[in-house]
């Protein structure tokens, strides 16, 4: 029963069969393969878009950091929910690539950024100071931390006051399949046209072995990518290893089929909860991230019945009242089977 994080699930069989097939011969270096080629079209195709750049790394942390930097000066804030993985996950990795940027949190019930907060944040960046630091961008996580999902009108209503005040807008997608997957919202509907300028899109929690896209909407950010991206030592020797990945995940809706499963055991997993009188959920449940608190009793059988996951926010102490309650995140994958999620309401009844 596992439960700790969608990382932790293997490559989809598609996945792998495209990456040994790559592997038989030769083909050009650094992005330049016919697989990479097919990507593009693919990712134009899917989000109606044309004109848009696309260029693949291997990690989200990757994606998100060459992104921002692309749209945010050095001395620049950058713009982000309380909760966000560019905060708490990637190690000063936007600041590093930028060169110096500040993110400012911005609080927000269940994972969202409300437009009230952003506009009262960017309005107190105080402009044409020189002591202090300028406006830079934007960030919105898709599926966010909390495990929670912005609809199209969400995204738009937060571009809008982000645009009010000439800034460009990210997406940190490493779980945008889940969100729509969730939404039933199209690619073009959640992203371009809701107003986002670029969009890390993820495909390693999702079933690929390791890689993301970045997809600029903007085409006039491509060359200043893709100095950052071989700056910053993401630019791979054998890319066709990234562009089998990343074509076998848009092929006949692939990266869709995956994250549809994923959701669908989530969802199963919160009616174990629902039906649990010692649950109580913490967010809403909108993508395939649950989380819930337990007594600490409950917690001891669920994890001798063989579930792992990660306590949330932080692992608590050794020793403690069997009633106190605790908080867990619990994460559902492609790979999640629904024997798994039958084991877990088994063990979570009392």
């Amino acid at each position: 029963m596992e439960f700790a994080s969608d990382n932790a699930a293997g490559a989809a069989p598609e996945i792998l069969a495209a990456v040994m097939a790559v592997n038989a011969g030769a083909a050009p270096s650094y992005g330049n393969d016919a697989s990479m080629d097919r990507v593009r079209a693919l990712i134009r195709e899917t989000f109606e878009a044309p004109e848009a750049e696309v260029y693949l790394v291997a990690t989200g942390t990757a994606a998100n950091a060459l992104s921002l930097a692309s749209y945010c000066p050095p001395w620049g804030v950058v713009y982000a929910h309380d909760g966000a993985h560019v905060e708490h996950d990637e190690c000063g990795a936007p600041e590093f690539y930028i060169g110096g940027g500040k993110i400012r949190r911005i609080a927000g019930a269940d994972g969202k950024m409300t437009p009230e907060g952003l506009r009262s944040a960017i309005a107190q960046t105080p402009q044409g100071f020189v002591h202090g630091h300028q406006r830079g961008v934007v960030t919105l996580t898709n599926v966010t931390e909390a495990g929670t999902v912005y609809s199209p009108a969400e995204v738009a209503t937060l571009t809008a006051v982000a645009h009010d005040f000439r800034l460009p807008v990210h997406m940190d997608g490493a779980r945008f399949a889940n969100a729509i997957a969730a939404t039933g919202a199209s690619p073009a509907e959640i992203t371009w046209q809701a107003g986002v300028d670029v969009l890390s899109f993820g495909g390693t929690k999702n079933g690929c072995l390791g890689v993301e896209a970045v997809v600029l909407f903007d085409p006039a950010k491509a060359w200043e990518f893709e100095l950052r991206r071989k700056r910053g030592g993401h630019l791979f020797s054998k890319h066709r290893f990234l562009s089998a990945q990343m074509e076998a995940y848009l092929t006949d809706g692939l990266w869709l089929k995956l994250a549809e499963a994923a959701n669908a055991r989530a969802e199963a997993l919160e009616a174990a909860f629902r039906a649990s009188p010692e649950a109580s959920l913490m967010y809403p449940r909108e993508a395939n991230i649950a989380f819930a608190t337990l007594p600490r009793a409950l917690h001891r059988k669920l994890e001798a019945a063989g579930a792992h996951y990660y306590y949330w926010p932080g692992d608590p102490a050794p020793e403690g009242p069997d009633d106190e309650q605790i908080g867990a995140r619990f994460v559902t994958s492609w790979a999640t089977t629904e024997a798994e999620i039958d084991a877990f309401a088994k063990a979570l009844k009392v």
